[in-house]
Order: C-alpha cells, then sequence, then structure tokens
C-alpha cells in the first residue's frame, strides 16, 4: 500500500503563509514622519517669529533615517538641531544631532553643518546615537530603541540659537 501525501495546503496554511508574506514585507516598509517647528511648543515656550519644518523617513531595511530639518527667521545664531527623548511638554535628552556648529560640535562628528537659514539634509544610523540619553535608556549606537521612540511619540526635533539656548524651535514627531 502507498501513501501519497498531498500538495494542496489547505486554505488554513494559506492564509497562514500570506499573513506570514504581509508581516515580513512591513518590517521592510518606512515609516514618514512630519513636524512643525514653533516657538511656542518649546518647554519652556518662547516666543519668537522663527518657524521650521521637519521630516523624516526611517527605513527599516537598512536601518536608516533620512530627514530634511528647515527653519527660518531664528531671533538669535543658530547653534545646533536635535532629536530629543521626551514627550510633549518635556524636555529629554539628545539621542542624535540634526546639525552642529563650531561652538557646538557633534560628539559624533557626523551631521551636517547648521545654516542660519535654509535646510538641512541627512541620513541617521547608529553611529549618530549618542550616549547623552542613556540615563533614559537609549545608550550610544542603539539605532532601533531611538526609532521606537520616534514611533511611540516620544521624541522631538529641537532648534537651539544664541539667543535662547534652550531653543527656539521645537516639534513633536508623531507618524505621518
Amino acid at each position: 500500500m502507498h501513501s501519497t501525501q498531498s500538495t494542496a495546503m489547505s486554505p488554513l496554511a494559506s492564509l497562514a503563509g500570506i499573513a506570514t508574506l504581509l508581516a515580513a514585507g512591513s518590517a521592510f516598509a518606512n515609516d514618514d514622519f512630519e513636524t512643525q517647528l514653533k516657538s511656542y511648543a518649546e518647554v519652556p515656550s518662547v516666543s519668537s517669529t522663527a518657524s521650521g519644518r521637519f521630516k523624516a523617513s526611517i527605513d527599516r531595511k537598512s536601518a536608516s533615517i533620512r530627514y530634511e530639518l528647515s527653519y527660518r527667521d531664528l531671533q538669535g545664531e543658530v547653534r545646533q538641531a536635535h532629536i530629543h527623548l521626551g514627550q510633549k511638554g518635556v524636555n529629554g535628552a539628545i539621542m542624535v544631532f540634526l546639525c552642529q556648529t563650531a561652538t557646538n560640535p557633534d560628539p559624533t562628528g557626523l551631521a551636517p553643518q547648521c545654516v542660519q537659514s535654509g535646510s538641512v539634509q541627512g541620513v541617521l544610523q547608529a553611529a549618530n546615537v549618542g550616549a547623552a540619553a542613556a540615563a533614559q535608556g537609549i545608550a550610544a549606537m542603539e539605532f532601533e530603541e531611538m526609532a521606537d521612540a520616534i514611533r511611540a511619540g516620544v521624541a522631538y526635533v529641537n532648534v537651539h540659537s544664541s539667543t535662547f539656548p534652550g531653543g527656539e524651535l521645537r516639534g513633536q514627531l508623531r507618524e505621518d
């Protein structure tokens, strides 16, 4: 007596296979973020005519974030810009520099130079993640933890100036 095996899949097995493929595909999807930067979002709030915008895309496959930061009309000279770990209304530690100046250099040395007015673009990877947020659980090089904080809405962009060293513009990151 010969035993034959069927190669046809049951409907349940087919659905499980499709679900697995969809889940695998979503692991390679990008997460896009955009926020307007405003002085009144600073903690504490400041009054400034400055404005800005931050756009970013987290690429899960390459473990990188492509971003564009633009701002104008700062009341003082730009000093630096970062992504911080902190929920809305709370100040937190710096996770990565978005741009640097000679006055306030990026400890990793990887951030582009800030412009006084206009935009800067860059790509963030594990090497960009500094040690400043270690006390909040995100150590140097921990890219996924930083990306998880951004996805969770507990990260914000901050542009600092000479007039407002604590920050002149701020925007909370949330999924677009």
